[in-house]
C-alpha cells in the first residue's frame, strides 16, 4: 500500500499535469492564423479571414475539428468543409440565429427531433422547384421577424 506521502506526490503531479494541459488549451486558443500549422490551416481554410477575430472558445472548437479531421471518413470531411464554408459566409446575425436554432433543437425531446429530421429529409428529397414554391408560400419561415428587444 502506497504511503500517504507517495499518494500526495502522485496527486500533485496529476494536478500539475491538468493545469499544464489547461494552459496549453488556452495558449492554443490564442494562436493567430499564421501560427497554425499547415494541416490546421488547410482544414480551417474557409475561416482564414475571420480566424483572428474569433473568440477563444470558438477557436478551441475549430481546433478540435481540425484535430479530428484526419480520422473522419471522406464523406464526413466533405460535410465539415461544406459547413465551415457556409458558416464563414454567414453574417454575425445569421450565426447567432443558427446557434439559437441549434440550442432549441437540442432541447427538444427525442421524438420531436426525430419528427423534424424526418420532415427535413422529406423536404430535401423534393425537386428544387417544389422547394422554391414552398419557400415562397411561407416566406416567414425563411425570414423570422427581428427581435427588437
Amino acid at each position: 500500500m502506497a504511503s500517504f506521502q507517495t499518494r500526495l506526490n502522485l496527486s500533485l503531479v496529476f494536478l500539475w499535469c491538468l493545469l499544464l494541459s489547461g494552459m496549453a488549451l488556452a495558449d492554443e486558443a490564442s494562436l493567430t492564423w499564421g501560427q497554425l500549422n499547415n494541416e490546421q490551416q488547410q482544414v480551417l481554410n474557409p475561416l482564414a479571414a475571420q480566424w483572428d477575430s474569433l473568440r477563444p472558445w470558438q477557436r478551441e472548437k475549430m481546433l478540435d475539428i481540425a484535430r479530428d479531421y484526419p480520422k473522419m471518413s471522406p464523406a464526413r470531411q466533405e460535410l465539415v468543409q461544406q459547413r465551415l464554408t457556409n458558416w464563414s459566409r454567414m453574417t454575425p446575425y445569421e450565426r447567432e440565429n443558427a446557434r439559437k436554432n441549434h440550442h432549441q433543437f437540442q432541447s427538444l425531446p427525442p421524438e420531436k427531433k426525430y419528427e423534424l429530421r424526418k420532415k427535413w429529409l422529406e423536404y430535401q428529397q423534393l425537386p428544387e422547384s417544389e422547394r422554391a414554391r414552398l419557400r415562397s408560400d411561407s416566406p416567414e419561415a425563411n425570414n423570422p421577424p427581428l427581435d427588437v428587444n
